[in-house]
């Protein structure tokens, strides 16, 4: 505790004594309680007997000092003088320099960018956000030498963005264009980037699979590397994601798969082993995945792989049967049941727009999925390439052949020459050529409106007969008479009866439905079940009533090879009609003429062992055996 001094006995020495007195007093005693309190609060590092500091007030700031550069000189006089005058020269550098940004870079500066680039190259994602600005600079610094790695890292990074941004703009509209432009990149260098960017953009909008897959199978007819890398690294991920019981990738992962078999890039083993795997030992997540998996891949499984496709919908069945599954998924089955007896109307193979590749052309890669993968993982990272530039000449000629590209000198050439024989060409000219079609639309119009406002086949007929043909364009009624019956819900013999009595009024009708059943015969994969089905009686009745020859049976081979589900379906429903309008037996007769029977040796082939079995079980199992005697004694012999 502070002492304070009591106030003494104020003597009675006159009132201005005692004041003076008093107020002395006063202050002592608030000078001994500073002391006290000071000492009480000194730090605990703070050794005794030093006083505490004192706190100084903050000064004002002071003037801006210059830093000039310092001279040493023992005369002070000049030494001042050189200082002002290397001042002088400092300070017009630094003005010269900031009015003209095309000065070269200093060394630091340099230095800087080539860690900056460092940096980037190190990086295994691409660096973090750069400015555009900034970017552009390093760009043009790269851009001086093409085969460094800075200026390899920065058109790695261009590609990467271009393709994403490519792959995420795709949709069934505007997919013939974003094709062209995927050729446009190298996608060769690019097709690991190609791959996680279409892989990702799937698994985040599945109900663009369809269109995702359509892009796969365009590329993979010209690149098949890369259709097969996507593919492969898709197999994978369904594996990884099956060991980890990852639902949702599972389900991504195996639509897109389907797709791809949709689409003939993919085998339709790969979908019978995923098949086998989800059904093995049914939970309610892996019968869940796979009713998703076999309601888009379950058309192409029934066309193509009739038995294995009964056998899967058999284990559903048994599946169902066991009870074992909640009664969410057993609805999920019967669903799927459902469907398989609607014939997939809301799944088709491939949704329209997006047939995009012929028959011909397509590469089907056959993956196990038990076999070991290469993913190809290091194909999604930046790696110097020391034959860059000859790399990016050869994927040049690569996208030239696919685009039908020319070079410049064929370009300018080509030009050049057509601008000298321009005046030629339209002084030989006798007339316009109308190359937009305007005339054979409107004779198109024309027939089918013909033939739908016709009462019976005669009244046709007749009408047909006064529409103004060019010579040449006879098969284009043919067609649009084979349309017209394609279009029609069920088969009307009005369309064949009309075909007849063309085929009888002049040779030329009877060539032109001959050449309109081989064109059709080749296409016959491109229609749907119900106009094959119109298509095939038609002309089953153009053959039974001889309005055609049957030597046009010709381009029929029935093996295995050569033909598919489509015409070995248009086959059985012809010669069904055929039956139905001559009868078994004179249909057998028929096919015992020499002329035909050489015409259809492809039909009932008995060069090969392996082709002579298929033909007898096809023609057996569509109700005429009868027709196959003769290979059955073959195969005795």
């Amino acid at each position: 505790m502070a002492t304070t001094v009591s106030p003494p006995q104020i003597a009675s020495d006159g009132p201005s004594g005692r004041r003076k007195r008093y107020f002395k007093i006063i202050f002592l005693n608030h000078l001994t309680a500073y002391i006290a309190v000071r000492s009480r609060s000194r730090s605990p590092g703070e050794p005794d007997g030093i006083p505490p500091a004192t706190r100084r007030r903050s000064q004002s700031p002071s003037r801006v000092h210059i830093d000039l550069p310092r001279v040493s000189d023992v005369d002070p006089i000049r030494r001042a003088e050189r200082e002002r005058q290397l001042a002088a020269n400092i300070a017009a550098m630094n003005l010269e320099k900031a009015s003209n940004p095309r000065v070269q870079d200093s060394a630091q500066d340099q230095a800087e960018r080539k860690a900056e680039f460092a940096k980037l190259i190190g990086s295994r994602s691409g660096g973090v956000y750069m400015p555009p600005a900034r970017l552009r600079a390093l760009q043009a610094a790269a851009s001086n030498d093409k085969t460094s790695p800075e200026y390899q890292r920065l058109s790695w990074d261009a590609l990467r963005k271009s393709l994403t941004g490519i792959v995420n703009r795709v949709n069934i509209a505007n997919i013939k264009q974003i094709v062209p432009e995927l050729f446009s990149e190298n996608l060769i260098r690019g097709r690991g980037l190609f791959s996680r960017s279409i892989m990702k953009a799937q698994s985040s909008s599945l109900p663009f699979t369809p269109v995702f897959a359509a892009v796969v199978a365009v590329i993979n007819t010209k690149l098949p590397q890369v259709g097969e890398l996507v593919l492969t690294r898709l197999i994978s991920q369904f594996r990884r994601s099956f060991k980890r019981n990852d639902k949702i990738v599972c389900h991504s992962t195996t639509t897109f798969i389907a797709h791809l078999v949709n689409q003939a890039v993919a085998h339709e083993i790969i979908a019978l082993q995923i098949l086998v795997l989800l059904l093995e030992r049914p939970t309610d997540d892996s019968i869940e995945i796979a009713v998703g998996f076999m309601r888009e891949v379950g058309a192409f499984l029934a066309e193509n792989s009739p038995k294995a496709n009964a056998t899967v919908f058999e284990r559903f069945r048994a599946v169902l049967n066991e009870g074992s599954i909640s009664h969410r998924v057993q609805y999920m089955i019967e669903v799927l049941m459902q469907t398989r007896k609607d014939k997939y109307k809301d799944n088709p193979i491939l949704p329209e727009g997006l047939d995009l590749v012929e028959e011909e052309e397509q590469i089907t890669h056959q993956i196990q999925l038990e076999e070991e993968l290469q993913v190809q993982e290091g194909l999604n990272v930046f790696k110097f390439d020391p034959n860059y530039l000859e790399n990016e000449e050869k994927y040049k000629s690569i996208k030239a052949e696919i685009l039908g590209e020319g070079s410049d000198d064929e370009e300018s050439g080509s030009e050049e020459s057509s601008s000298e024989d321009e005046d030629e060409v339209v002084a030989d000219k006798e007339g316009i050529e109308d190359r937009t079609e305007t005339n054979l639309v409107n004779l198109r119009r024309t027939i089918y409106l013909t033939i739908m406002n016709a009462l019976n086949y005669e009244e046709a007929v007749h009408k047909l007969l006064k529409v103004q043909i060019t010579e040449g364009d006879e098969i284009e009624l043919i067609n649009m008479v084979i349309e017209c019956c394609s279009q029609e819900r069920s088969y009307s013999t009005f369309y064949g009866l009309v075909g007849e009595r063309f085929s009888k009024l002049n040779r030329v009708w009877t060539d032109a439905l001959e050449q309109a059943f081989v064109n059709y015969y080749t296409t016959i994969h491109r229609y749907e079940t119900n106009r094959l089905r119109n298509i095939s009686r038609f002309f089953g009745h153009m053959i039974a009533t001889d309005a055609i020859s049957w030597i046009v049976l010709e381009c029929v081979k029935i093996n295995e090879e050569d033909t598919t589900s489509s015409s070995r379906i248009f086959i059985k429903i012809m010669m069904q009609e055929m039956m139905e309008s001559m009868g078994l037996k004179t249909l057998s007769e028929r096919f015992k003429d020499e002329q035909i029977r050489h015409a259809t040796k492809d039909m009932f082939p008995m060069d090969n062992p392996k082709n002579t079995r298929f033909s007898i079980n096809y023609f057996t199992s569509i109700g005429l055996g009868i027709l196959t005697e003769e290979m059955r004694e073959y195969l005795k012999v």
